[in-house]
């Protein structure tokens, strides 16, 4: 069932609109107290525990991190009410919390960069390229990991930022096939710089938590460490 998460620390303005003024969110910020700034985007289950310990990790590696809570507070652990929950947030709502989140990041006064990068999984990898596909040069790494859902874009022309993607050969929601396609599509349209990882894994292989029985830890462990390290170099 449904639940509140306990994970929100921070509050950040809104570009105005009808739906709501402020956004909500998780910060984490890095040992030294200072670093580049990168935005985690939850999947479909909401700002969970898994998507914490994403955050600290980050933080952990010299990041200041922020995971915006995109379902106003509300977590679940079922895939039924996840995909409600994913269904009743439009892209345009989420883009929105998302451009709230970049500002917030670039003008924090613990954000060493210019820039910020971006790192989503499922939802949260098609809100990462709608995210470098709307912000412009406001992005300089985008990070999607088997990325679908709603906010996956028609077209990348807008794309500046490098993008890293994370995807698996045997992902039933996202085919290998589709992937290969995305891939193509962005390096035609966009001036980014574009590589793509493909693991012989299910969808969400890099989920800990395994609320879909598919995470593999070995690959896992190598996703992230591409990603970290393209996050360091890209991100300024």
């Amino acid at each position: 069932m449904a639940e509140k998460t306990p994970h929100q620390n921070v509050t950040f303005p809104l570009p105005q609109a009808e739906v709501t003024d402020t956004g909500h969110g998780y910060l984490a910020t890095p040992p030294s107290g200072s670093g580049p700034g990168v935005i985690v985007i939850q999947e479909w289950w909401g700002l969970t525990d898994h998507i914490k310990e994403v955050t600290d990790r980050l933080a952990a590696a010299g990041f200041v991190a922020l995971a915006p809570d995109l379902y106003g507070g509300w977590i679940t652990h079922d895939g039924e009410e996840a995909g409600e929950l994913m269904s009743k947030l439009p892209a345009e709502e989420g883009a929105r919390q998302l451009a709230g989140a970049t500002d917030f990041l670039l003008a924090h006064d613990d954000v060493t960069s210019r820039t910020v990068g971006a790192i989503g999984f499922c939802m949260g990898g098609g809100f990462v390229l709608a995210l470098a596909a709307q912000q412009g040069e406001k992005v300089s790494a985008a990070v999607p990991f088997y990325g679908v859902g709603q906010a996956v874009p028609e077209t990348y022309t807008g794309v500046t930022a490098s993008i890293q993607g994370h995807y698996a050969t045997q992902d039933e929601m996202y085919p290998e096939s589709e992937a290969r396609r995305q891939e193509a599509q962005i390096r035609e349209e966009s001036d980014a710089e574009v590589e793509f990882f493909y693991y012989e894994a299910g969808h969400a292989f890099h989920n800990d938590e395994n609320l879909i029985g598919t995470y593999d830890p070995e690959k896992a462990k190598l996703a992230w460490e591409r990603s970290v390290d393209f996050l360091r170099k890209k991100v300024r």
